[in-house]
């Protein structure tokens, strides 16, 4: 198969899914025109479990689309004593959908995890040179010189030791803008009280 077909929702055929089973032993031969009946005997049912998983449309149509392409490549795998041909898509559907879900959340998560080493790591620094370089008057001027938001975030975060969340929580700010205040902050703290990076 040179390139997938086109991924749509529409209704499977009653005629193509009573015959599945001979449908996917051509499948597994390569024959191209048994995979697109079995494409559309498939293709709802294994858009719906992954939109249940993914709950994001466009993820999932993409995700649907990958989970076709292995049944197009494992054709010859499928063994009809181990289940229906639905059952078995279902299954493929289902772990892909899973495997999305888990991969987008650890991303997130090794992007959280970066950006609190980057605060602690800035914020140790910018401490001990204020403790060592500065006066206490400096840091309170370079303070006034950030804006509303990243004066209370630096502070709540640094002073009180609040996380992102409770910071973006205390001033009723969404987490990306209090991240990019906090990251602009910090940068501006440095500059003015002299440490170089």
């Amino acid at each position: 198969m040179n390139q997938p077909i086109p991924f749509n929702t529409g209704r499977p055929s009653d005629p193509a899914r009573r015959d599945l089973p001979s449908i996917m032993e051509s499948v597994a031969r390569g024959d191209q025109d048994a995979f697109s009946a079995l494409y559309d005997a498939l293709a709802p049912t294994v858009f719906g479990i992954v939109l249940k998983v993914v709950r994001d449309r466009a993820q999932s149509e993409e995700v649907a689309q990958e989970v076709m392409v292995d049944v197009w490549r494992q054709a010859a795998r499928y063994r009809p004593e181990a289940g229906s041909v639905t059952t078995w898509a279902a299954t493929i559907a289902h772990r892909r959908a899973v495997d999305r879900v888990r991969s987008a959340q650890a991303a997130t998560d090794r992007e959280q995890a970066q950006a609190a080493r980057a605060l602690t790591t800035t914020a140790d620094e910018i401490a001990e040179q204020a403790d060592t370089r500065l006066e206490s008057e400096q840091v309170r001027r370079c303070l006034r010189g950030l804006t509303e938001l990243q004066r209370q975030a630096v502070t709540l975060a640094y002073y009180q030791g609040l996380t992102y969340r409770e910071v973006a929580e205390t001033v009723h700010t969404p987490l990306p803008t209090i991240r990019t205040g906090m990251r602009d902050g910090l940068i501006r703290l440095r500059d003015c009280m002299g440490v170089t990076p």
